[in-house]
């Protein structure tokens, strides 16, 4: 079984790009229930379906597996509306791989930071560019951005 053990961080500036290249993802929601998330995501020309289970703290159960582009192109259509679209960038930092991804469209101006542990105890130190953890505000799922997209939470 794959877990996926993660804590996710809002971004306070932009120094996390120095040296690092955004790659551009697009993602779509088959489901996006509480208990149980099926994503199919393109990144550049690689495509991917993820089943992920209910959250346990940090903790969650992840299934990916890779399926032809074409499949998820047509997948994509089934999706629920809108279509996340972002760009993701890795930086290496202090041994940990983290992921900052600049949101596009409905969450333009959202900028988040995960990284994967081995452990939920596990202790990290955080890049400068890191800010406030927001792990467990449901509002920073991916998945529930497509239900309530950034660009209306101060409305």
């Amino acid at each position: 079984m794959g877990i996926e053990i993660e804590r996710k961080f809002l971004v306070k500036n932009s120094d996390y790009k120095a040296g690092a290249i955004g790659i551009h993802y697009v993602q779509g929601y088959l489901s996006s229930h509480a208990h149980r998330v099926v994503r199919v995501r393109i990144i550049e020309k690689d495509a991917f379906l993820t089943i992920k289970g209910p959250n346990d703290g940090a903790s969650r159960i992840e299934y990916e597996y890779p399926i032809p582009y074409a499949d998820a192109l047509e997948l994509l259509k089934l999706c629920e509306k809108p279509i996340l679209e972002k760009y993701r960038y890795k930086i290496s930092y202090e041994g940990l791989l983290w992921e900052v991804d600049e949101f596009l469209g409905d969450n333009a101006g959202l900028v988040v930071a995960e990284v994967e542990l081995e452990n939920e105890h596990q202790l990290i130190s955080l890049p400068l560019w890191v800010g406030d953890e927001v792990t467990y505000d449901l509002r920073y799922r991916n998945s529930n951005l497509i239900h309530n997209p950034y660009s209306k939470w101060h409305q």
